[in-house]
């Protein structure tokens, strides 16, 4: 056995051993070491990078690394066998996705605005926000040997008289601490009680002296980013809110490659684990912290995530959502406690699942759907959640068609080589000198932030501003030469966006050809799916009254930019709206108010599926899409006028 010591340049070392000719990256997967890759380990994302410090490693050569790189000790983990003892530097940008936990200023987020006024349109469609927890104070008569009635029957009764009803639940999590509690506050108590119909849960029971919070946490699973916030259940006032990369992602940026690694032995904990013990947890803890409220008083969670994400949670076998003819194990489910998972909240808070309707299209859907409001609108809206699975409804107050397409996680910087989450330090909006071909930049932070990378809405800038300016062909290529455009040995160029004196990064921040060529794929999937979905009820684009757009990939997207790459339809900008994370923000109703988690099933059951892969012309949509913007150049006539 070698001993592998990781070294992290904010951070204590790990310590491991592997067997002779183990692979790097397995090494530290088992170690839960955190590494970004994307691709699962296939060679083929480039983001695994460590250094080399001490020893001696078995290192493939990739494209990936240059020859200089190779001679400074860089190194892809995954084609990487564990030779001798060694000593191994995994930089910040390596292990970016779990490391940039982002705790949100309530007081200044634009994204928080986004939400408080969806909040407001769910409301205004009619949804009441209110919910069936309560704080109820009870006194008792305490025991003597001339009353011996239990501790149990003793609170039951009291909870009767003071609810009026005729049933009364005690969890075991209550029963564990009645005793105690009834005792130190001289049957004097607090109950944290769930109503429904004539039946009271007690969810929780409180000395009268303590202070009682009645606290919710609503949690949108993305892919490649977890959101979350901590909102006080008697009035919806947000306490907390935070962000981080999904723990999930070492296995395979995408739900397919998940799906495999928690097919092998023990795969399915592995993956559980990096969820709730590597995200959610640590989520949970920062954001309780942040707000001062005790995890034991968070009551009840609601969580909407993709249909893969939600067996990944849930600890439940996802092979079947990927093999035909792909049936999940459950739609719905509302059997799930924070027990059950091992979360940081009360033991007892129920989980609320936000409806699955496919195998690719889940809750994360019918959430942001709720949020989007088209359920109660006359106009014909087509509603776009750009993430890892590109995710589209169409339709209004009378029908609602759904589909999905795999984009891939480009829009949230996977599959880009500098491409990272839209945390601190990410490029997120930029344009470019005709002339001179200097961008100028903006980046997520406070002022002096320098760039470590770039955010799906910073790509979207960066290429339709390469393509204005000449500086690459519709098929991504460049055609300009200049003092940022480099090629390598191979011939393939990049662009430089930010040299590493000027960066807070290993190395020069540059979008490759490559980058290129996965962002129009991904951007190609997106329009290809409108056209179908549309053409598949016989409409076209001039029907569309309205676009909204979600998606965590910066903090607004340049509708004008996204168009004129071919992303979006070519239809009046005022159309478009961005919507933030419309996900969290439906998980957020969903967890407040009892009636938007009834209307989110109603629409779940009332919403048409549409399997792309059936559709015979899918594919040729698909190809024709891969250009920028377009094979059709009629398809965008306002770009044709320029």
């Amino acid at each position: 056995m070698y001993k592998v010591t990781f070294q992290f340049e904010n951070g204590d070392d790990v310590t491991a051993f592997a067997a002779p000719g183990e692979n790097l990256l397995e090494v530290a997967r088992k170690t839960n070491v955190a590494i970004d890759a994307p691709c699962s380990g296939n060679a083929a994302c480039g983001k695994c990078r460590v250094k080399l410090a001490g020893g001696e490693l078995d290192s493939a050569k990739t494209r990936h690394i240059t020859e200089e790189e190779y001679a400074q000790g860089w190194r892809l983990s995954c084609v990487s066998k564990v030779v001798a003892d060694v000593e191994i530097l995994v930089p910040d940008i390596a292990s970016a996705y779990r490391s940039r936990m982002k705790v949100a200023d309530l007081g200044s987020a634009e994204e928080l605005q986004i939400f408080e006024k969806t909040k407001a349109d769910i409301a205004d469609a009619g949804i009441a926000f209110k919910n069936d927890l309560e704080v109820v104070s009870v006194v008792m008569e305490e025991p003597s040997l001339d009353n011996t009635m239990p501790d149990n029957e003793r609170l039951v009764w009291a909870v009767e008289d003071a609810c009026g009803v005729s049933s009364v639940k005690l969890p075991f999590a209550v029963l564990q601490k009645l005793a105690e509690v009834l005792r130190k506050s001289a049957f004097r108590v607090q109950l944290v009680i769930r109503r429904a119909d004539d039946l009271a849960e007690v969810l929780d029971i409180l000395s009268a002296d303590e202070k009682a919070q009645v606290c919710g946490l609503a949690v949108d699973i993305g892919t490649t980013t977890v959101s979350a916030l901590i909102i006080d259940m008697t009035d919806g006032a947000i306490l907390a809110k935070a962000s981080a990369g999904n723990g999930q992602i070492r296995y395979g940026a995408d739900v397919i490659n998940r799906i495999i690694e928690q097919q092998k032995d023990g795969g399915r904990k592995k993956l559980q684990d990096a969820i709730i013990s590597e995200t959610l947890n640590p989520l949970i803890d920062a954001m309780c912290g942040a707000s001062g409220v005790s995890p034991q008083h968070i009551y009840r969670m609601c969580v909407a995530g993709n249909t893969t994400m939600n067996h990944l949670f849930a600890g439940v076998d996802a092979d079947p959502v990927r093999m035909e003819p792909f049936i999940p194990t459950f739609f719905e489910t509302d059997s799930l406690y924070a027990q059950d998972l091992g979360l940081h909240i009360y033991p007892h808070a129920r989980i609320i699942m936000a409806p699955n309707i496919g195998s690719y299209v889940g809750g994360d859907i019918t959430a942001g759907t709720l949020a989007s409001t088209i359920w109660n609108s006359e106009e014909m809206s087509l509603f776009i959640d750009l993430g890892t699975n590109g995710e589209l409804v169409f339709g209004n107050s009378e029908f609602m068609m759904s589909c999905a397409c795999s984009a891939g996680p480009a829009f949230e910087g996977g599959d880009i080589s500098c491409g990272m989450r839209a945390t601190d330090g990410a490029i997120e909006a930029c344009t470019i000198d005709k002339e001179t071909m200097e961008p100028t930049l903006t980046i997520v932070g406070d002022e002096g932030q320098k760039p470590i990378g770039i955010c799906g809405s910073g790509i979207i800038d960066i290429i339709s501003e390469l393509f204005r300016c000449g500086i690459i062909s519709p098929k991504g290529k460049f055609i300009r030469e200049g003092e940022r455009i480099r090629h390598d040995k191979y011939g393939m160029g990049s662009y430089v966006i930010a040299f590493k004196k000027d960066a807070a990064s290993v190395k020069d921040i540059e979008l490759t050809e490559v980058d290129i060529d996965n962002f129009i794929r991904a951007k190609g999937a997106i329009f290809s799916a409108i056209r179908v979905m549309l053409g598949s009820l016989d409409f076209d684009v001039s029907m569309i009254e309205r676009v909204l757009v979600a998606g965590g990939i910066g903090s607004g997207i340049n509708m004008k930019n996204a168009v004129s790459i071919g992303m979006f339809p070519d239809i009046e900008l005022e159309k478009f709206t961005y919507i933030g994370n419309s996900s969290l923000s439906g998980a957020y109703a969903m967890l407040y108010s009892s009636e938007a988690e009834a209307k989110v099933a109603d629409v779940a059951h009332n919403m048409t599926y549409l399997e792309l892969s059936n559709e015979p012309s899918y594919m040729d949509e698909f190809v024709a899409s891969c250009f920028l913007p377009h094979t059709d150049a009629t398809l965008f006539p306002s770009l044709e006028m320029k």
